[in-house]
């Protein structure tokens, strides 16, 4: 908003000649029939990946969900390019504005200071929640980390009785070894109850816990072990990417969810932001549009679907707990919304909103700009390098077949919603 005052403050002094009247052309009743029809292909567009996600009681193929999340990633990498930075360049560089927007690029630089003001604000963010969970995280090891690099082995002889003392090296060796293959097969979510007693709970809380004197295990472990083991859900390691058990709390996996909960809302919160404020300004120029309202209402009922399609992906993909697991359908419903809300405003004010007046211009060149240094990150950034370059889902057997599908379907998002530029 600080840039918005400042490029009209440059403006002071110079004649307005930009337009003083909209385009509207009455058409009501198709006007309130766009407002329905918009809501509707907006919410086919974002909640289709919901219903086809884990979050849905409805289970769709997963080739669908498949399709879906890269297709809408093209989405938002073209919508970011196509639909707000070629819009907001033309906006801030009409003739009619002089001064400063005829001098200087203001769309492109706009944008520019989005994209690095949205990174700063994404390190900082995983700069303080990471030192977050190292602090929560030292607290809770803080008597176990005093002595070097044999801590390990002065942490399981601090735990001792003197009862206890002449336990050999080669028990604690044993004792030790024993607590890596249990904390391997945890971290890696493939203990199995039925398959593989010897490394469940339930049996090595049944070590743990044995009357026997010479119990290598110490006694605080053996506590944790029984109420471990009577917590309902102890063998749920092999989906706990679906939800958080119980017996994770207070785990590194659990501290790892959290920063990946916390990482995951910023990015996309600030992706709905960011196509939130595009949708405002698409609905209201609709609302006031002239003679070509019949062609933009057409293209922005796919345009909607499709941009939907991009941020309802992101949203399904987002790792939330189950307290949260409500949010992802507001926010969804929040996309819906906005746009039919917006149209219904623009109907409102269809003789005072004036899409080509200077003011009118600079808004929707600023918002535009910024939103499109938003898309253009997290496009980049969040969807096409972290999916393609960081994650292991293309990994092992037929990992670099469904890449190139990936790469395939993505491209087709990003090359029909470059078509729809063409109109809209």
């Amino acid at each position: 908003m600080d840039v918005l005052r400042l490029l009209v403050r440059d403006t002071e002094g110079v004649v307005d000649t930009c337009e003083a009247t909209n385009d509207f052309d009455g058409r009501i009743n198709l006007r309130v029939l766009s407002i329905f029809m918009i809501m509707i292909s907006s919410g086919l567009g974002v909640f289709f990946p919901l219903l086809a996600s884990r979050y849905s009681f409805i289970r769709l193929p997963e080739w669908c969900f498949f399709i879906a999340k890269f297709f809408g990633s093209g989405v938002i990498v073209s919508t970011a390019f196509i639909h707000l930075l070629v819009p907001a360049a033309e906006a801030l560089g009409n003739d009619c504005l002089g001064g400063t927007f005829v001098e200087y690029p203001w769309a492109f630089g706009i944008c520019l200071m989005s994209l690095f003001l949205l990174f700063f604000t994404e390190i900082i963010t995983h700069y303080f929640m990471s030192k977050s969970l190292d602090n929560d995280h030292g607290d809770s090891g803080h008597s176990h980390s005093h002595f070097g690099n044999q801590n390990k082995d002065i942490e399981i002889n601090s735990h001792f009785s003197s009862d206890e003392d002449e336990v050999d090296n080669k028990d604690i060796s044993e004792e030790r070894t024993y607590q890596m293959k249990y904390d391997f097969e945890l971290d890696t979510k493939k203990v199995n109850e039925q398959t593989s007693p010897l490394y469940s709970v339930s049996s090595y809380a049944q070590v743990g816990t044995s009357s026997s004197k010479n119990s290598i295990l110490p006694k605080e472990t053996n506590i944790k072990l029984k109420q471990l083991e009577s917590i309902p859900g102890k063998n749920h390691y092999s989906h706990d990417k679906n939800h958080q058990d119980p017996s994770q709390l207070g785990t590194p996996v659990e501290e790892i969810d959290k920063e990946q909960y916390l990482g995951q809302i910023v990015g996309v919160t600030i992706l709905e932001i960011g196509v939130i404020f595009h949708s405002i300004f698409v609905g209201l120029s609709l609302a006031v549009s002239g003679e070509e309202f019949i062609t933009l209402f057409i293209v922005l009922v796919f345009h909607q679907m499709f941009e939907g399609l991009g941020l309802g992906t992101r949203l399904a993909e987002a790792n939330w707990p189950h307290s949260k697991r409500y949010t992802p359908w507001l926010m969804a419903l929040g996309f819906t919304l906005t746009t039919p809300i917006a149209i219904a405003i623009g109907i409102g004010v269809r003789y005072s909103w004036i899409p080509g007046s200077r003011k009118s211009l600079i808004a929707n060149g600023v918002f535009d700009a910024i939103s499109s240094g938003i898309l253009i990150y997290t496009g980049l950034v969040e969807l096409m390098a972290h999916e393609f370059l960081f994650s292991n889902q293309f990994k092992g057997p037929g990992g670099f077949k469904r890449m190139l599908s990936a790469y395939f379907v993505m491209c087709c998002g990003a090359a029909l919603m470059a078509v729809l530029g063409r109109w809209a």
